[in-house]
């Protein structure tokens, strides 16, 4: 109940929507009563060949009240008024009348009750996923290194269809019927009280039994939206890793743990089946018991003359119970479909829930404009248990290059991951000019860096918006010009539709080098003054190096760099070079000092790559 009153909350304004459904919905339910209420007068006065009973009907008006006497006996004394005036005949043409008038309005209520769901129902999903969307941009990268996305794009897709399908489509069912249950009962206790409890000692014990299915139907939602969500993070495997599948012929492998994770999905799929559609029929079942029972019960009082209702009464109580069943079984089969939904409820709440661990204090400040230095006071960082870098101590002034290098696993990209506040130290203090950087508003900090990795995240759009991705209101000319910096704008204009083709997914169009100098325009245009680059030019060939490079020594001219490289000779003319292993520094100074130490790391690895200085 919690989850799903929480997946309400997105609904809101309530006042917007709901006086207005409550009121649709009450009138509704009134005149669907009111079709069966007519049928205790057309019983009794209609068919009564004696004249006895017209002599009980009221012969003036009822004096106004708000009670069903005084809906009943306003209805007896014109329906008396016709049949005196008109005849039987005319009667029976009256309530015909009526009765048509009735359905129409109570369906004409019941519809634009519906109206408004359907706006509840689109506002609920979009809030939702808008919810959801907003609190996965503002968590940190770490939580993306444990998270698998292929369950992150399940909760944005079928976890949220499941919610709109079997919570928010429920509204019907779970604010209509129980009021229809309640007009129902209303006018069954005032024809019978005694037969009204009878019925309400029967009908606990089957709604009971059903509660126990719909607990049932939950547990296996669980483990059918997790076997979901598994199974779609080995679609993204796959997706993403098929040139490796087909290289290493590994097709029997991946469809191996494909199916037996599709064929798991099928099982509990098939369980939840059966399961649900138990719920129906055997709500039906137990109605028909209780009105087979109530019938038995309440006949035999009518035969003894222990009861008060007369035979047409009698009739009309069991009609009107009969429709109490209708409600109450669209209400049990509401619950018995809402489980899963609230399962996928709960996955995606679970994700909004999530606080982020990389955030702005309360009191965060502006980061003022870089003036001075980057500084690292002892730092150290941790993943769990496992340290990472630790006693860091380095000052990186403006306008100055300083280069990390070392073996695979030293920590420089995560040195690197914590100027822009990807990651918070655990220990030790970041500053710039003097800031702690976790006292500073996150895009504040950030504003003032520009990133270029190894990997070229581009997204599938022109060439144009990804180089302007983060400056939007950058004019065509601005673009242009940081494109000429970043040596692309030659195979930018050669491009079929030049600045306005659309690159592909991840930019898969274009090779690595053209993907690379992207990503330095962008950069470019950002014209920030601090610089990441994480092994910018690792991956690319000689020809592309070449060029890349050419743009990262523009894109850091007067500007504070931090690189990242394996390759040493990129390196060569940083101020300071930086040797991390083992999350320590163990070296620094220039590239020809750390040479003359012939026995260190970096004048090992520079053997390692070939380097002619020391061949």
């Amino acid at each position: 109940m919690k989850t799903y009153l929480r997946i309400l909350r997105f609904a809101r304004p309530y006042a917007d929507f709901l006086p207005q459904y409550i009121l649709f919905t009450v009138l509704g339910i009134f005149f669907g009563i009111a079709n069966f209420g007519m049928l205790i007068p057309l019983l009794n006065i209609l068919f009564d060949t004696t004249g006895k009973m017209l002599a009980e009907v009221p012969s003036a008006p009822p004096a106004f009240s708000l009670s069903l006497s005084f809906v009943t006996d306003t209805f007896k004394y014109h329906f008396r008024e016709v049949i005196e005036t008109q005849g039987k005949l005319g009667a029976l043409a009256w309530v015909c009348m009526l009765l048509i008038a009735s359905v129409f309005l109570s369906n004409v209520f019941r519809y634009l009750g519906l109206r408004l769901l359907a706006k509840v129902r689109a506002r609920v999903i979009r809030n939702l996923r808008a919810a959801l969307y907003q609190r996965v941009t503002q968590l940190q990268l770490g939580y993306f290194t444990s998270a698998q996305k292929g369950d992150l794009m399940s909760r944005f897709t079928n976890d949220v269809q499941e919610v709109e399908t079997s919570v928010v489509n429920s509204l019907t069912a779970v604010i209509r019927e129980p009021l229809a249950i309640v007009g129902y009962f209303a006018v069954l206790f005032f024809m019978s009280v005694k037969l009204t409890l009878f019925t309400l000692i029967l009908l606990p014990i089957s709604g009971g039994l059903i509660a126990g299915i719909s607990k049932r139907l939950r547990r296996q939602a669980q483990q059918s939206q997790q076997t979901l969500g598994s199974m779609l993070s080995v679609i993204d495997e796959t997706l993403g890793g098929v040139r490796v599948i087909k290289a290493f012929n590994a097709e029997p492998y991946i469809l191996g743990k494909f199916h037996g994770q599709n064929e798991q999905y099928a099982r509990t799929q098939r369980s939840i089946d059966n399961t649900r559609d138990l719920a129906s029929p055997f709500s039906e079942f137990s109605g028909v018991s209780v009105v087979a029972a109530l019938l038995y019960f309440g006949g035999t009082l009518v035969l003894g003359g222990e009861s008060d209702l007369t035979a047409a009464n009698f009739i009309t109580y069991i009609v009107l119970f009969s429709q109490v069943l209708v409600p109450a079984k669209a209400l049990s089969s509401a619950f018995s479909n809402i489980q899963r939904g609230l399962v996928a409820g709960e996955r995606v709440l679970s994700v909004i829930d999530t606080e982020p661990t990389i955030k702005d204090k309360p009191n965060a400040q502006v980061l003022p404009s870089f003036q001075q230095e980057v500084e690292f006071r002892d730092v150290a960082f941790s993943y769990g248990e496992r340290t990472v870098l630790e006693n860091i101590n380095l000052t990186v002034p403006k306008g100055k290059t300083v280069a990390l290098v070392g073996p695979s696993g030293g920590g420089k990209s995560t040195l690197a991951d914590l100027v822009p506040r990807f990651y918070d130290p655990t220990a030790g203090q970041i500053l710039i000019d003097g800031h702690d950087l976790r006292d500073c508003t996150l895009h504040s900090v950030r504003d003032q860096m520009g990133i270029v990795t190894q990997e070229s995240i581009l997204f599938n759009d022109t060439i144009f918006n990804n180089i302007r991705f983060n400056k939007q209101d950058a004019t065509e000319q601005e673009v242009i010009e940081a494109a000429k910096i970043a040596n692309a704008h030659e195979f930018i204009v050669a491009s079929p539709e030049g600045y306005n083709t659309i690159i592909g997914d991840r930019g898969t169009r274009l090779s690595g080098g053209q993907r690379q100098r992207l990503s330095i325009a962008r950069a470019i245009l950002r014209n920030p003054p601090i610089l990441i680059l994480d092994e910018a030019t690792s991956a690319l060939d000689t020809e592309s190096e070449k060029l890349v490079q050419e743009a990262l020594t523009r894109l850091m001219t007067n500007r504070t760099s931090l690189v990242i490289a394996h390759r040493l000779s990129t390196v060569q003319h940083a101020d300071e070079i930086v040797v991390l292993q083992h999350g320590r520094i163990v070296e620094r100074g220039t590239h020809d000092e750390l040479l003359n130490q012939p026995d260190g790391l970096y004048a090992r690895l520079s053997r390692m790559q070939g380097n002619p200085a020391l061949a």
